[in-house]
Formats: structure tokens, sequence, C-alpha cells
């Protein structure tokens, strides 16, 4: 466990005097860590040879403060995790070692896109993800960096980042891991009572429609996903979208091919977000 940045750099220094050729794989969490960590965890492994882990709540990817304290930590089980997944480092700073004025710091723009989907309700999120993420890769210096496809949009604006600011780092991501109702594993799953945690199993289930109907057109596709989440009260949709893998933008109709459909809602007070591959057309 390392919480400050020259320990991390110093510590990375010696490794890689000890074995020049070693090649180092990063993955960035905000703690809480759950089994779809662990695939990342196990995925780096078979990857490079250097597993660093980093565990930082990025107070800029929340709305208020209070939002961020309200954010479940399990820094026991986290630790447990971690141990038995035999992570190299693991680096866990605080607000301050990240940040010396979080008021006035540098950050990197998520642009138009940052705006979209997750940013419309959440603008400031992604400007957030990119700044620590930034930073880490200035830390760490990994060869590789392990993202869950749980989040494409993350995904795509950090590689999108890495090819803009000429980062030899290459993106290796990792198929979502889901439990029994086909939810994505999170944090927030724990959080739900049994009513909701029914209703949001609903949301993979609209996602399943929307690729069963993408060989006749987008609306298709959008309308028997929101068919499948007709007469569900407890939750709020946010998005429906299908956009295009290649540029993340909404596709038109006459799309014909491979998409993405995006969905996010609210269940129970938590937010949850998943995705699929379509085919349209």
């Amino acid at each position: 466990m390392i919480s400050t940045t020259a320990g991390l750099r110093a510590r990375l220094a010696e490794r890689r005097a000890e074995a020049p050729e070693s090649t180092v794989a990063l993955i960035s969490t905000i703690g809480a860590l759950h089994d779809g960590h662990r695939d990342l965890i196990r995925t780096a492994r078979e990857t490079a040879d250097i597993v660093v882990v980093s565990m930082f709540l990025n107070p800029l990817r929340f709305r208020t403060a209070a939002d961020a304290q309200a954010y479940p930590r399990t820094p026991e089980a986290d630790r447990a995790l971690l141990a038995d997944l035999d992570v190299d480092m693991v680096f866990a700073p605080t607000t301050p070692e990240m940040f010396a004025d979080l008021s006035s710091t540098t950050k990197i723009s998520a642009g138009d896109l940052g705006l979209r989907y997750e940013g419309r309700s959440r603008p400031f999120y992604f400007d957030g993800l990119l700044t620590v993420e930034a930073k880490l890769f200035s830390l760490v210096r990994p060869d590789t960096a392990v993202y869950g496809l749980r989040d494409r949009q993350r995904v795509f604006l950090v590689e999108r980042m890495i090819r803009d600011l000429f980062w030899d780092i290459d993106v290796v991501t990792v198929d979502t891991v889901r439990d029994d109702a086909g939810l994505p594993v999170s944090s927030r799953i724990a959080l739900l009572d049994e009513a909701d945690r029914v209703a949001a199993a609903r949301l993979p289930i609209a996602l399943e429609a929307a690729a069963a109907n993408a060989d006749r057109n987008v609306d298709a596709c959008i309308a028997a996903a929101q068919g499948a989440l007709m007469g569900e009260s407890r939750i709020t949709l946010d998005y429906l979208n299908a956009v295009d893998p290649a540029t993340f933008l909404p596709v038109d109709e006459g799309h014909a091919g491979r998409a993405l459909a995006l969905i996010a809602a609210t269940v129970g007070g938590h937010r949850f977000i998943d995705n699929t591959e379509i085919y349209i057309g």
C-alpha cells in the first residue's frame, strides 16, 4: 500500500531497475471493489509483469463533497481482495496528495462528448475522470491500462485522450461481469431492496430487447427497449440511445451495421448504466 506520489515513483523505479524489460499494467478505481475488479486484475496479471491498482475517491467525479462522502467504502474487503489476487502495488492517495489546490487545478476537458449521455446528467464527471486518469498515467507510465466495458463512454474518452496526447499506452478491455439477474456487478446493487433489485433487472432485459429487434431498424430497436420497461414505476429512465462505436454519436435512421445500445436509469435512488453491442439492419 502506497499513499504518496513520491513513494509510488520510487517503488516503480526500483522494480524497473530490477527488471528493465518488465511491463506495467494500471487499473484505476475509486475503491469499493467487487467481482468486476477481480476480472480486471486477472486480465492485467496476464498482460503485464507488474500490476498497479489505484484506489482514489476522485472528488471531481462527484457533484458535491457530500455525494463523494456517501459513496460506499469497504477498505478491509478491498485489501483482502487485492492481497488474494497478488497485486504488486496499491496506490491509495489522499485528495491533497493528488491535488495541491483542488479549486484551481489543471483539468483535462472531455469536450462536447463529455456532455452527452452520462455527461448530460453529470457535466463535471468526465472532465474529472480524465484529469485523474492523466495524473495516474504520468505517475505510473503504464504499458497497458485495463478497463471494464460497463462504462463504454469512459473507455472511448480515455482511448481518445491517449491518442490525442500521444501516450504509448495500450487499452485492454474486459467484458462486463453480471450477477444472476443480468445486472452489471457494482457496489450499488447491495444498496437496493428486493423490489428495487427486481426492477433494476429490467434494464438488461431492455437491452436484450433492443438487440433482438435491431435487425429491423434503429427506431424498432429503441422502441423494443422502451417497451420492456413499460409499467415499471421504480425505474426512472435517463437515456436510451444507439450510438456509433467509432464516434460515440447517435446513429441516424439509415445506419446499418454495428452499434452500441446505451442505457442509464435511477432505481431506488441509485444510478445504473449498461450497454450492449447491436447490429442494425
